[in-house]
């Protein structure tokens, strides 16, 4: 897509501050320190507006982000990381009803893109986020990141190992770098059609 104008709206640490639902919503998670930011930041073309930094757990709030562009108007939302961060744990524990209050009563959010880091495997804590998603009927894309930090042959190796892990559609799992910019038109086509991804099914 295309972006004309993007820009920071708003910014929430508890349900009552979120703005009034508007536009449609696309939802970014993923473990602290896997590069939400960055990507964001590439995906708009904008170097910084979402603020990036290297120390994990940077993100403690929800931001909301208004991007335009020649599909219409999305807000892309910067959800807090989860896993390690260099913030209390007393802090960490706030997160999750903040970032579950919003996956659960938005009724603007039209899917969920969770962030994987290329190089580490799909662990337990993605295979039960990925299944909460799915139970809560949200539209769920994988954005692999950092791929530029593998070689194209152990990249492509690296790709068809976790697709087959994750277990979505080809379609639904992407391939991304905030650095060199592969895959950011991929990632968009699949945010514009997400009533084409599939929710990740429990096994019965």
């Amino acid at each position: 897509m295309r972006v004309v104008r993007a820009e920071w709206m708003a910014a929430a640490a508890g349900a009552g501050q979120f703005p009034p639902p508007g536009e449609p919503e696309v939802a970014f998670l993923g473990r602290s320190n896997v590069g939400k930011s960055s990507l964001l930041n590439r995906l708009v073309g904008r170097r910084q507006l979402a603020r990036t930094s290297s120390v994990p757990g940077k993100t403690r709030l929800v931001h909301w982000y208004r991007v335009e562009g020649g599909a219409g108007e999305t807000w892309l939302v910067d959800l807090p990381g989860y896993g390690y961060a260099k913030v209390s744990r007393v802090e960490r524990e706030r997160w999750q009803p903040l970032v579950e209050s919003y996956l659960e009563s938005r009724p603007t959010l039209r899917a969920a893109v969770l962030l994987q880091d290329l190089r580490r495997d799909w662990s337990e804590d993605e295979r039960l986020l990925i299944e909460w998603l799915a139970q809560r009927r949200v539209p769920t894309l994988v954005a692999l990141t950092k791929s530029d930090k593998l070689k194209p042959m152990r990249r492509a190796r690296r790709v068809r190992e976790l697709r087959e892990a994750i277990g979505l559609p080809a379609g639904a799992v992407v391939a991304t770098s905030a650095t060199s910019g592969l895959g950011i038109a991929d990632l968009w086509r699949a945010i514009s059609a997400p009533a084409a991804v599939e929710p990740a099914r429990s096994e019965p």
